[in-house]
């Protein structure tokens, strides 16, 4: 019954048949009278006459209506008619369908009749309804709703951005944004909107953006709430717990017993080591809210689940099948599929980590193959032995800076947890520098950079390393996209050392496929891509490995690490010209902040669980087969 109410095809095809009819009519009357779109005109009255025809006998709902609406729209401006007289012309024709079989004579409709009476009385009742079916989870009436107010009043910023906040909570990420930002166009200084566009960037991992547009909006609406925590979460993606914390704790000073600003206080202390506070916050955001789906699931990271966790299982269970917002429904699958590896069920587990990434994907960016291979071709074809050596006579002396890099989930935050357990170094975390380097900087894509931008980009990144520590001598940037800009970087800094992690292929990519990881990782989220990368990943290491200065990259097998932890600390420390410090092998004790996925991880002794991990994925890794056949 519900999915024949929202099937919509017949008014839509209907709305572009009628639409392809009377653009010839509509187009002839327009040049007629360039003042008012239709004035008196028999093509107005035709097309009044046809709807009541052919279209009021469809008896359309409010969904199909608006449907109908906007099918006609698009196919008047597709037929070339201007903007202005397809909007005009859309108005006049959903009132006069609104009406009961009352005839609009020609000229009732103006070009500001969006204001009369009538259209402003439509337009309550709609964005009345709309809301009422909003707050009762009611979404894609509520989507209806706003349609039909937007159908005739299209600059209505409110019914944008409720459009907008309806689509998010169905999945329609894409269409929301769309909508906050119709909404900002029209209305700049719109707190709400400008929040909502914050938040949905915050999801769809487009952090700076976010960061600034929540921040107009506090500075517009300084006590709301929501905005506070999402700029939190915002804060804590980008590593700076502190400054997040000091968000929650506003919030819930407005607030004693907001969830999400528990939640968030509950994030800060996992990111600083503190399992035992998080878990009483994540409890407590739970109690406040018992619906809530991250604080649920932010249980599942803090300690390995066991069988005795059923009460947790079974209410996540519940959760995924009460229709939650599909990425909440994502972050909850993969804390089940946690759940399942625990336990040993790796069946179910598959199918968890499964179901998350295709939820995922519905906000990811694309991975394209073929630009991922241009990129590898242009470093390998742009950085070789000759090219580096002639930067270096230009380029900074400096030995502070090094390079922890490897495939995400290959172990590079746990060898940068052993150095920054030396006291002469310290570990800056997973800095963006780079990549945002190369986007300043694209033709370093094609060619070297001058040796004045060389000097400019080194002066810059001492300063941001200087804010780790002003004094160590060695700052570790443990970034696993520095894997594609070495050759950028050595020409840069000749003189840093790079420690390469290497875990075996299919550990790494399914450690990969397990994680809820940023939708720019839009490539972790299905196992053929996942091959296709990891293929190019290690084509151009291994040109590194070729084109670099011998004694400028150290190998280090994640699997020998494990097996002989004390060895490797050694030959890593002296890679660096550190001294040895017995400390390093106690690197879970080390009290820093982690804001990658290996927080917990990092504070635990090594074990050997991870290695060899696929095997019991042997039945469900499918493309990745392939990559067994990869060199070590």
């Amino acid at each position: 019954m519900v999915f024949h109410w929202f099937n919509a095809r017949e008014a839509t095809d209907v709305g572009t048949a009628l639409a392809s009819q009377m653009a010839p009519q509509i187009a002839a009357a327009r040049n007629q009278d360039k003042t008012v779109a239709l004035k008196a005109d028999k093509a107005l009255t035709e097309l009044l006459g046809r709807a009541d025809r052919e279209v009021r006998s469809l008896r359309l709902n409010i969904y199909k209506r608006a449907k109908f609406a906007n099918s006609f729209k698009w196919g008047l401006l597709e037929k070339g008619i201007a903007a202005a007289v397809a909007h005009e012309v859309t108005q006049l024709l959903l009132l006069h369908l609104s009406r009961r079989r009352t005839v609009a004579t020609p000229g009732q409709m103006s070009a500001g009749s969006a204001r009369n009476p009538a259209s402003a009385g439509h337009i309550d009742q709609f964005f009345i309804q709309g809301n009422k079916h909003f707050a009762e989870g009611s979404y894609e009436k509520a989507i209806a709703h706003y349609q039909d107010l937007l159908a005739i009043h299209s600059d209505h910023a409110d019914g944008l951005t409720s459009l907008g906040a309806a689509f998010c909570a169905v999945g329609r990420y894409k269409e929301a944004g769309h909508c906050f930002r119709q909404a900002i166009e029209i209305r700049p200084n719109s707190p709400k909107a400008l929040s909502n566009l914050g938040t949905l960037l915050l999801w769809t991992g487009q952090l700076g953006d976010a960061e600034n547009l929540l921040r107009r909006a506090l500075k517009l609406m300084p006590k709301d709430v929501d905005a506070q925590n999402n700029l939190g979460f915002v804060l804590i993606l980008l590593g700076r717990s502190r400054d997040a914390k000091s968000r929650f704790q506003k919030a819930l000073k407005a607030a004693p017993r907001n969830a999400d600003a528990t939640y968030g206080i509950g994030l800060v202390a996992r990111m600083d080591g503190r399992f035992d506070e998080a878990e009483a916050m994540f409890s407590r955001a739970l109690n406040i809210k018992p619906k809530m789906p991250g604080p649920l699931a932010a249980l599942a990271g803090i300690r390995k689940m066991q069988s005795s966790d059923r009460t947790w299982l079974d209410r996540a269970e519940l959760m995924v099948a009460g229709g939650i917002a599909p990425l909440q429904e994502a972050e909850l699958r993969f804390a089940l599929g946690k759940y399942w590896d625990d336990v040993g069920n790796f069946a179910r587990a598959f199918d968890n980590y499964k179901r998350a990434n295709e939820l995922q994907r519905t906000i990811a960016e694309p991975y394209n193959r073929k630009a991922r291979t241009r990129f590898v071709d242009d470093m390998t074809r742009v950085y070789t032995p000759s090219s580096l050596a002639v930067a270096k006579t230009a380029s900074s002396s400096s030995t502070q800076p090094v390079f922890v890099v490897g495939m995400m989930r290959s172990g590079t935050s746990l060898v940068e947890q052993i150095i920054a357990s030396h006291p002469d170094a310290a570990g800056a975390g997973e800095l963006g520098f780079w990549s945002s380097a190369v986007g300043a900087h694209e033709v370093a894509v094609k060619e070297l950079l001058d040796d004045s931008t060389r000097r400019k980009v080194a002066e810059k990144y001492l300063r941001v390393l200087s804010e780790t520590s002003a004094d160590a001598l060695r700052v570790v940037d443990k970034a696993p996209i520095n894997s594609d800009f070495l050759g950028i970087i050595h020409s840069v800094f000749p003189n840093a050392r790079i420690v390469y992690v290497r875990r075996n292929p299919i550990d790494t990519c399914l450690s990969c496929y397990f994680q809820p990881l940023l939708p720019s990782h839009g490539f972790a989220m299905d196992l053929s891509d996942l091959a296709h990368y990891y293929r190019e990943h290690h084509r151009l290491i291994a040109h590194w490995f070729t084109v670099l200065p011998a004694g400028t990259m150290l190998d280090v097998p994640y699997e020998e690490l494990i097996a002989n932890q004390g060895a490797w600390t050694r030959r890593i420390l002296e890679f660096l010209d550190l001294e040895w410090d017995a400390r390093c092998l106690q690197f879970h004790e080390t009290k820093r902040l982690v804001a990658t996925a290996s927080y917990w991880q990092v504070r635990q002794k090594i074990f050997s669980n991870s290695v060899g991990r696929w095997r019991n994925y042997e039945g469900f890794i499918g493309p990745l087969r392939s990559l067994m056949a990869l060199d070590p």
